[in-house]
C-alpha cells in the first residue's frame, strides 16, 4: 500500500467517526431538549415527594444548568422547541 492509499484510508476512516459521533450528538441533542422541555413544564408541587424522585430532578435540573447557553439552545432547537432565558433562571432557582 503506498503512503498515499493509507492516507486516503486513514481521511475514510476519519470521515466515518465523524459521521457518526455528529449523528450520536444529534441523537443526544434530542433527549437533552426533550429532558429541558419537561423540567421546564414541571411543576414541582406535584412531583411525587418520595427522595429518589426528588434525587433524580435535582440531578437532571443541575445536569441542564451545567449546560452552556449554545448547548442549551443547540438541544432546544433539536426537538423544536423554543429558548426562554427567564425559564432557564426559574429551573436554576
Amino acid at each position: 500500500m503506498t503512503v498515499h492509499a493509507l492516507n486516503n484510508e486513514e481521511v475514510r476512516l476519519l470521515r466515518e467517526e465523524l459521521e457518526m459521533l455528529m449523528s450520536e450528538r444529534q441523537k443526544l441533542l434530542q433527549v437533552v431538549g426533550a429532558a429541558a422541555v419537561l423540567v421546564a413544564n414541571l411543576d414541582s408541587d406535584t412531583l411525587p415527594q418520595d427522595q429518589d424522585t426528588i434525587d433524580a430532578a435535582e440531578l437532571l435540573a443541575e445536569s441542564l444548568n451545567g449546560l452552556s447557553e449554545e448547548s442549551l439552545r443547540d438541544a432546544l432547537e433539536a426537538v423544536r422547541a423554543e429558548f426562554d432565558p427567564d425559564a432557564q433562571r426559574e429551573v436554576a432557582n
